[in-house]
């Protein structure tokens, strides 16, 4: 947990696998629009200082998504996924993948699955994802990246879409 945000709790149960959740102050209903709807999606998702230019989200199961996220600079980092589960708007199980890279970690046979559970309580919805890497390699690879810093930026941007689509 970063000093920045203390609503990010980052946990590693097993050797695989990461368990990450954050309480926002909305109800579900919200939380799961502005995190499958790609008008919202564009808005928050990504590191802090980049755009997302391109969101694409066909939400079914064994639909697809798609964002290219994009810094002040013009470098491109583009993830994409296939939806496994769409129960809306509670769970949401998809794999993640980046293209154009050949690190490991990011190559398109290190995928991982994620899955995203909304519950609410008192009209705030805790999202709890937990992440399954192919290894203990490339889920510490993961944890060495700015990653946590990362969520929290987009979290902190998601506060924000949340409070002005209430």
């Amino acid at each position: 947990m970063t000093a920045n945000s203390p609503r990010l709790i980052l946990s590693t149960p097993s050797d695989r696998v990461i368990v990450i959740s954050r309480v926002f102050n909305a109800p579900r209903q919200l939380v799961w629009d502005a995190w499958t709807k790609p008008e919202y999606v564009a808005r928050w998702f990504g590191a802090v200082g980049w755009t997302v230019p391109v969101c694409e989200i066909d939400l079914r199961p064994g639909g697809t998504y798609r964002y290219v996220m994009r810094s002040a600079e013009g470098q491109e980092v583009i993830m994409r996924g296939v939806y496994r589960e769409v129960v809306p708007p509670e769970r949401l199980v998809s794999t993640e993948v980046f293209e154009g890279f050949s690190e490991v970690g990011y190559r398109p046979e290190d995928d991982t699955v994620s899955t995203a559970i909304l519950t609410e309580r008192d009209g705030k919805t805790t999202w709890t994802g937990t992440i399954v890497y192919p290894s203990k390699e490339i889920r510490d690879g993961a944890l060495a990246t700015p990653m946590e810093e990362g969520m929290n930026g987009s979290f902190d941007r998601l506060d924000a879409v949340l409070a002005a689509i209430k």
